[in-house]
């Protein structure tokens, strides 16, 4: 006799989804329609000396209304919350959540 295991997969196991990963970063540009690019800072140490580090990233999130030349509703220097998402396209994995400050105008 079999027994059938009706387990459902756990939040943080590799077959379920948990949280998505969410970072917070800069806009640094916005030259593209429902899409900007936002650089993410950190600091780290350095593997074998030790030394902190600033490393940066940049990542396309999507961004639903935004589009670029009749309606701009991001600007540079936005400071925005990103979160993973599934791929909209080549190299957007990334959404942006939410603007937690507005740049200052120049």
């Amino acid at each position: 006799m079999a027994e059938e295991t009706t387990e459902k997969p756990r939040q943080d196991a590799p077959g379920g989804r948990g949280r998505p990963k969410t970072r917070v970063g800069i806009v640094t540009s916005n030259k593209m329609q429902k899409t900007v690019v936002v650089t993410v800072s950190r600091r780290a140490s350095h593997r074998q000396y030790g030394k902190i580090v600033s490393l940066r990233e940049k990542y396309k999130a999507h961004v639903e209304d935004h589009d670029y030349p009749k309606k701009i509703t991001i600007n540079e220097g936005d400071r925005v919350r990103i979160a993973e998402t599934k791929p909209a396209s080549k190299d957007k994995r990334w959404r942006v959540v939410e603007v937690l400050a507005r740049g200052s105008s120049v």
